[in-house]
């Protein structure tokens, strides 16, 4: 599994041609897992990087970021909590969550999930 100059990941190849996914694809498995995991209310928009990050083979949309080194996967998702939730045992879901995900849909091994909870919704009386 090797990215290309398009930063697809070369996931096989045969007789009949290859197989090779997107980052974006990564990136859409990652952020419907973690959204699917109870205690998540958003993902985050506010996710550090740069059009340098994506040049160099790391993507970042949507509070999740990724990495493709050495022909393993690194995730960074960036999320809101609900209120009234564990956020360790929340963090740790989503980590199992998407390092599933990613090596069951794709067969790819995942290096990392980093689980940043940038903020804690908190509805405001009345609402």
């Amino acid at each position: 599994m090797v990215a290309d100059e398009t930063g697809e990941v070369n996931v096989a190849e045969d007789k009949l041609g290859a197989v090779r996914i997107a980052p974006q694809v990564l990136t859409t498995i990652a952020q419907l897992t973690t959204l699917a995991v109870p205690g998540v209310v958003q993902m985050s928009g506010d996710v550090p990087g740069g059009l340098d990050r994506w040049l160099r083979g790391q993507g970042h949309r949507d509070g999740v970021r990724i990495a493709v080194v050495d022909d393993a996967v690194s995730v960074d998702v960036y999320v809101v909590a609900e209120k009234n939730v564990n956020l360790y045992d929340l963090g740790q879901e989503i980590q199992s969550a998407v390092a599933r995900a990613i090596k069951d849909i794709v067969g790819m091994p995942v290096l990392s999930v980093t689980v940043h909870i940038e903020d804690v919704r908190i509805t405001a009386p009345g609402a």
